[in-house]
């Protein structure tokens, strides 16, 4: 299955194990966070008119604007909005280039491939060093703290099993 091919896809996600967000006092009023987002989207679109780098999106306005966006990357773990706000992903960690579009061993990846990558345990800004097609052959089963940026290359992922996101937290997708 590719990525969809809209101008952009983003998905942040901040995922809590189920019965910690239940009990969590940090989970947020969903009428305040949708209200937060509305406001986001409109003061964006209100702009478009006068900014040239602005896109109406709030999150895509808030990087594309810096001419040296490719060398401060991390900074979109600061441009979320709505409930995936605070997710961090791997803007502490070193960022880490997938060279390999190959998934052939799912067990022990190859250093290069994407596989390899979300497996670590550290926090990793994951970028794709050109454009590729990844054919994965089991499900990519991600770990806490990574971010998947893949402005600036044609990344697919299809054909086969999907991206696993469950029992983490900090985990930013972002395709432009």
């Amino acid at each position: 299955m590719a990525f969809p091919s809209i101008p952009f896809l983003i998905l942040i996600i901040s995922l809590q194990i189920p019965s910690l967000i239940a009990s969590s006092p940090r989970v947020q009023n969903p009428e305040l966070v949708v209200q937060e987002v509305h406001e986001k989207l409109n003061a964006s679109r209100r702009k478009l008119g006068f900014l040239s780098c602005n896109t109406g999106n709030p999150i895509d306005d808030c990087w594309r604007c810096d001419p040296n966006w490719e060398k401060n990357r991390q900074k979109l773990a600061d441009c979320a909005i709505g409930f995936g706000k605070n997710a961090v992903g791997g803007r502490d960690g070193k960022i880490y280039v997938v060279t390999d579009s190959g998934d052939d061993d799912p067990v022990t990846p190859k250093p290069g491939t994407l596989r390899y990558a979300v497996i670590q345990d550290e926090p990793l800004w994951i970028i794709f060093a050109r454009d590729m097609v990844i054919q994965l052959k089991e499900e990519l089963i991600m770990n806490s703290f990574k971010t998947i940026d893949g402005r600036g290359a044609s990344v697919h992922i299809a054909g086969g099993p999907c991206i696993t996101i469950q029992y983490v937290t900090n985990i930013i997708i972002h395709w432009d």
